[in-house]
């Protein structure tokens, strides 16, 4: 039987096919029914219930902030970030080592290095892989996490390395996270399947009252914080930007830069008390108060805490590179040991005058801290520091001269229990 081809009975089906591939122009393999392009000339119309333009924007606006923190933090900070030296002082001069860091710090030179070009290339560039589509994207959210855990390993920087992860969960699609659910009838994984079905038959979700307030709300909230943020932003537009400041009495927007300057020397303050009579005499026997992470006695192994926090360990790091008069607080805290305290002694982890009178006077003295070297003659010594008295933080202190100090401030005065 012989066939024609390329005869007439094939031009109308031909003409048909172009046709029809002309009119699904730009429409994708699989896209469902009816989100093809508007007809020339309309303006696109887009279904409400779904939240891809949103994430589209909360991940720039995140590479955006990633960016200002280090041209506008960074760069203009401590110029250790621009000769690329920070990483010689990091370890042992963050807020609470853990004993990683003591290992890290003796790293060479050359990865010091790495380790302070690794931290502009991840917070200057690899923002701007959120832009380049979805698979660059989710090379940012790796990137990011694994920076993060990295940090993790390297200090108890309490819960803000792991909240800096979380935004970066936004990078990688369902598609990408269902290994971490379970599958089957019922299961989220199956849920959420059903969900992206109906959402590809062009089904709408339902606007409840409980959601119309709760954007009412997210609307507000957003309003507020911008309007908080207008003199932070100018602030950190400012040739004479001030850092870890408030603006405002709520305090809920503030000019925090974590590690925009990075310490040189690490100092401490050691909280002593004694039961002599007289601080002064040269046989006052002087116990150290230890707290619960940060560094005390030098044979104390450096404490793994992450991501839990130490509020009080934390401030004393800071009260340590002041003085006492910027932070009144420490007084305070004197007093509650000079009465033995229990609220304030929960907070440490060792009082030398437990199960005994309260000390009759407190002091704070000033140490220079630095982590002993590794095989070194302090480390077979079993010391992880080696500290060196620089002088008294605050004077011996009894109850009776901190009397009129908590009334001029209308502080309780402590009771001896």
């Amino acid at each position: 039987m012989h066939m024609r081809t390329g005869g007439p009975a094939m031009a109308a089906p031909e003409e048909s096919l172009r046709r029809r591939k002309a009119g699904n122009a730009g429409a994708e393999p699989g896209s469902p029914p009816g989100t093809g392009r508007d007809p020339v000339g309309c303006s696109a119309r887009l279904r409400a219930g779904t939240f891809w333009l949103t994430r589209i924007v909360l991940l720039r606006a995140l590479a955006f902030i990633y960016c200002i923190r280090l041209g506008l933090i960074k760069i203009r900070g401590d110029r250790c970030w621009r000769d690329l030296t920070c990483m010689d002082f990091h370890y042992e001069t963050q807020p609470v080592p853990n004993p990683v860091a003591y290992f890290l710090h003796r790293s060479p030179w050359w990865v010091h290095r790495f380790e302070t070009l690794s931290n502009h290339f991840l917070e200057l560039v690899v923002p701007f892989f959120i832009f380049l589509g979805r698979q660059m994207c989710a090379l940012h959210g790796a990137l990011q996490i694994l920076f993060q855990v990295v940090l993790i390993i390297s200090g108890n920087l309490s819960f803000l390395n792991w909240l800096t992860m979380v935004p970066s969960v936004a990078c990688f699609d369902d598609a990408t996270l269902g290994f971490l659910f379970p599958s089957g009838p019922g299961a989220l994984k199956d849920r959420v399947l059903k969900l992206q079905e109906e959402t590809a038959r062009g089904a709408r979700p339902t606007l409840r009252y409980g959601c119309m307030v709760r954007r009412a709300v997210h609307v507000a909230l957003g309003v507020l914080v911008a309007w908080l943020s207008v003199p932070v932003v100018i602030n950190l537009l400012s040739p004479t930007q001030v850092m870890n400041t408030s603006f405002n009495p709520l305090r809920i927007v503030n000019t925090y830069g974590a590690f925009g300057s990075i310490t040189k020397e690490r100092t401490e303050v050691i909280l002593q008390g004694t039961a002599s009579p007289n601080a002064s005499l040269p046989d006052a026997v002087w116990e150290d108060y230890e707290f619960k992470c940060k560094p005390g006695d030098p044979g104390r192994r450096p404490c793994l805490i992450s991501p839990y926090h130490h509020r009080l360990d934390w401030l004393m790091w800071f009260a340590a590179f002041q003085t006492y008069e910027h932070n009144e607080w420490i007084i305070h805290l004197a007093g509650k040991l000079l009465a033995n305290d229990a609220t304030a002694l929960s907070l440490l982890a060792l009082n030398p005058f437990k199960d005994r009178a309260p000390p009759r006077w407190v002091r704070g003295e000033h140490y220079r801290y630095k982590f002993s070297r590794p095989g070194g003659q302090h480390a077979a010594a079993g010391k992880w520091w080696v500290r060196k008295k620089i002088g008294a933080y605050f004077p011996p202190l009894s109850l009776r001269d901190l009397k009129d100090y908590f009334r001029s401030r209308e502080w309780p005065y402590p009771e001896p229990d």
